[in-house]
C-alpha cells in the first residue's frame, strides 16, 4: 500500500460520514434555511419551537417572546448607561447587569439566525419599542437644574451662542 510517514498506510475506505440511518439516537434532521423565509413553521432558538403543530398561535408567542427580549436589552442598556461608581458593589451589580444584557442580546441574535422574516421584524420592532420606552423614560426623569449630557449647552449659554453668531451673520452679510 502507500507509504506515510509511519511507514504502510491501510487502505482508504468511502470518503464521507456514514448514513444517518446507521447513527444510534438521530433521527430526521430539521431543516435549516439558509435564506430569509416566511411562514410560522420555523424552529427559533429550540427544537421543534414553536415547530409546525401547534399552528401560528405558538409561532405568534414566539414573536413577542424575541420582541421582549429586544426590548429588555435596550432597557437594561440604558439603565446602565450614565451609572458610574467606584463602590466594589455598584461595580459587580453593573457588571452583572451588563452580563444579563449580553446574554439576551445574544438570544435575539440567535433568534434572528432562524432566518425566519417575522422574527427578524419582531427583534428590530423589540429594539425600536425599547429604545423608545428607555429614552422617554429618561426625559421624563430630567429636570432642568439637571447637569448637561454628552456636551448639551445649558439654555444660557446655548441662546448667548444663538445670539452671538446670528450677529456675526448679520455682519458678514454687511460686508
Amino acid at each position: 500500500g502507500p507509504m506515510g510517514p509511519m511507514g504502510p498506510m491501510p487502505p482508504m475506505g468511502p470518503m464521507g460520514p456514514p448514513p444517518a440511518a446507521d447513527m444510534p439516537g438521530m433521527g430526521t434532521m430539521p431543516v435549516m434555511h439558509a435564506a430569509f423565509f416566511w411562514g410560522h413553521r420555523a424552529q427559533v432558538l429550540f427544537r421543534d419551537w414553536p415547530g409546525d403543530r401547534a399552528g401560528a398561535g405558538m409561532y405568534v408567542l414566539c414573536l413577542l417572546i424575541v420582541l421582549t427580549l429586544a426590548a429588555l436589552v435596550e432597557a437594561l442598556s440604558a439603565a446602565s448607561r450614565g451609572v458610574s461608581s467606584c463602590r466594589p458593589a455598584a461595580v459587580l451589580a453593573l457588571t452583572g447587569l451588563h452580563a444579563v444584557k449580553m446574554g439576551l442580546a445574544y438570544l435575539v441574535m440567535l433568534a434572528v439566525m432562524s432566518f425566519n422574516v417575522g422574527v427578524l421584524l419582531a427583534a428590530v420592532a423589540g429594539h425600536a419599542i425599547g429604545f423608545l420606552l428607555a429614552r422617554s423614560a429618561v426625559f421624563r426623569q430630567t429636570t432642568p437644574g439637571d447637569a448637561p449630557q454628552n456636551g448639551a449647552l445649558i439654555p444660557s449659554e446655548s441662546s448667548s451662542l444663538v445670539r452671538h453668531n446670528s450677529s456675526r451673520v448679520i455682519r458678514n452679510a454687511n460686508l
